[in-house]
C-alpha cells in the first residue's frame, strides 16, 4: 500500500511532457507573427504610445488619428481645462473674426462718404487679432504638447503644472516661431509675385504665361504651402521635448520629416479641408445668414455647434501633431531616453535636472 501511494504521488508531481510537435509548432507561431501583433494580441486595450519605439513607425493616419483621440482620456481635466481656457477662445476668434470685420468692409466698399475712420478701426482690429491669434495658437501648443509629453513619460500631470511650464515653454515656441515666419517671408513673397504674373497674364491674354503662372500658384500652394505648415508643427514639438528650438529645431524637424512628408501633408490638407468647410458654413449661415432668411436664433445656434466642432478639431490637431513626432523618431529608428525627457520636462518646472540628463536620440539599431 505504502508503495502504491508513493507511486501515485510521484505520477502527480510529475510536469506533463508538451510533444515536441506542440513546442515546433509554437515556435513557428512566434517567429511568424509580427512583433506589433504580439504586442496587441497581449493586451488588446494597450494605447498606441506605450508600444516599443521600434513599432511606432508602423502607424498610419488612421492610427495617429485614433492615437491622438484617446489621450485626453488619461488625463480628462487637465485636457478640459486646456481646451476651455486656450483652445476654445482661440477658435471662437478664428470664426467670429468675420463677425467684426464684415460690417466694416460693407461700408468701406460703400462708394459714397470718406472711409478713412472704417480703415483705421478694420486695420487696428486686424492686428489686434493676429496678435490675439498668435499668442493663443503658441499657448495652446506648448500645453498640449508639454501634457503629452509628460503622459508619455509617466509624470504626474495636472493644468496647473502645465501652466507653470508654459512661460518657458513660450519663449521657445516664440524663437522657432521666428524663424518660420522669416520663411513664410520668402515663401509669400514668391508666391504673391507669381499671382501678380497670373493677373498680368489675364490681361495680356497670354496663354503660355497663364497655364505656367497658374500651376506654380498651384504647387506653391498645394505642396510647399502644406509642407511649410507641416515642418512648423513638427519644430514647435522639437523645440518643446529637445533641447534645441529656433533655427536648430527646424533643421531637426526637417530630418525627421523625411520619409514621412507624404504623411504629414495629408494629416495637414485634411486639417485645412476641414477647417475651410467649417469657415465656409460658419460665413454662408451665421455672417450672411441674413441675407438668406436665416433667423436670428438658428444663426446663433449653427455659430455655436461650428465654434464647437471647430474645438474639437483644434485640440485633435494640437494631438496629432504630438503623436507625429513620435512617429517620425521611431521611423528613423531614434528612440527618445524617457528618463532624460523626465528630468527635461522637469526643467520647465523648476525640478532638478542632472547634468549629465539629455534627450538626444540614439539609434536603436
Amino acid at each position: 500500500m505504502l508503495r502504491q501511494r508513493k507511486n501515485k504521488s510521484k505520477t502527480k508531481e510529475s510536469p506533463s511532457v508538451v510533444p515536441p510537435s506542440r513546442l515546433l509548432l509554437r515556435e513557428i507561431v512566434t517567429t511568424l507573427l509580427p512583433s506589433s501583433s504580439r504586442s496587441k494580441s497581449a493586451n488588446p486595450n494597450q494605447s498606441a504610445m506605450d508600444l516599443p519605439p521600434d513599432e511606432l513607425q508602423f502607424l498610419s493616419a488612421t492610427d495617429i488619428l485614433k492615437e491622438s483621440i484617446s489621450i485626453p482620456k488619461q488625463s480628462p481635466r487637465t485636457f478640459y481645462l486646456i481646451t476651455l481656457t486656450l483652445i476654445f477662445p482661440l477658435s471662437f476668434a478664428i470664426l467670429a473674426h468675420s463677425l467684426f470685420t464684415h460690417p466694416l468692409i460693407t461700408q468701406i466698399q460703400d462708394p459714397y462718404g470718406s472711409h478713412t475712420s472704417q480703415w483705421t478701426k478694420l486695420l487696428i482690429f486686424q492686428f489686434c487679432y493676429l496678435i490675439f491669434l498668435f499668442i493663443f495658437s503658441l499657448l495652446s501648443t506648448a500645453a498640449v504638447v508639454f501634457t503629452v509629453a509628460s503622459l508619455y513619460t509617466s509624470k504626474a500631470v495636472s493644468f496647473s503644472s502645465t501652466l507653470s511650464a508654459i512661460p518657458l515653454v513660450f519663449k521657445r515656441l516664440f524663437v522657432t516661431f521666428l524663424w518660420v515666419g522669416l520663411v513664410m517671408v520668402v515663401y509669400n513673397v514668391v508666391f504673391l509675385g507669381f499671382v501678380v504674373l497670373l493677373i498680368i497674364a489675364i490681361d495680356t491674354q497670354n496663354v503660355v504665361l497663364f497655364f505656367f503662372s497658374l500651376i506654380v500658384v498651384f504647387v506653391l500652394f498645394l505642396i510647399v504651402h502644406v509642407y511649410i505648415t507641416a515642418l512648423w508643427h513638427l519644430a514647435s514639438v522639437v523645440s518643446v521635448v529637445e533641447p534645441i528650438y529656433g533655427f536648430a529645431a527646424m533643421r531637426k524637424s526637417f530630418e525627421i520629416l523625411k520619409g514621412r512628408a507624404r504623411m504629414a501633408s495629408v494629416l495637414v490638407f485634411g486639417y485645412f479641408v476641414i477647417c475651410g468647410a467649417i469657415n465656409g458654413l460658419f460665413g454662408a449661415i451665421v455672417v450672411h445668414g441674413g441675407e438668406y432668411d436665416y433667423g436670428v436664433f438658428s444663426r446663433i445656434v449653427v455659430g455655436g455647434f461650428l465654434v464647437g466642432v471647430l474645438v474639437i478639431v483644434n485640440l485633435v490637431g494640437f494631438l496629432v501633431q504630438s503623436v507625429f513626432y513620435y512617429v517620425c523618431k521611431s521611423y528613423h529608428h531614434q528612440g527618445i531616453d524617457k528618463n532624460a525627457l523626465y528630468d527635461h520636462l522637469g526643467g520647465y518646472l523648476g525640478e532638478y535636472v542632472p547634468l549629465k540628463s539629455s534627450i538626444q536620440m540614439e539609434d536603436l539599431e
